[in-house]
């Protein structure tokens, strides 16, 4: 992943946890997205993926969504919902808690 890239992610990853904190409905997808890369990377039921699989997930999705054309023009789509995801799981070290006052 390019710096600037790296940077944009770091960035979007940032922004997306700040406003989850003020937003039932990011939290939410949030938190299905978490299960769906959880479930990607280690299994169904499986345990927190480590931090170096998530950080390779990451650039690997980064990189194809850039690369497809995708710019983050909105804090709904499905991209910046993934990015926003993966940053916290690394930031928390597992997935989002429905209720999660320690959001933000």
């Amino acid at each position: 992943m390019s710096e600037e890239l790296g940077f944009l992610v770091r960035d979007i990853g940032e922004a997306g946890i700040a406003e989850m904190a003020g937003s039932p409905a990011l939290a939410a997808d949030v938190d299905q997205h978490a299960a769906a890369v959880r479930d990607l990377l280690v299994g169904p039921g499986g345990s927190h993926p480590e931090p170096d699989a998530l950080m390779t997930y990451l650039h690997g999705f980064a990189e194809d969504a850039f690369k497809r054309g995708w710019w983050p023009d909105s804090t709904r789509d499905w991209e910046f919902v993934r990015i926003v995801t993966v940053c916290w799981m690394m930031r928390q070290g597992g997935p989002p808690r429905s209720g999660d006052d320690s959001v933000g």
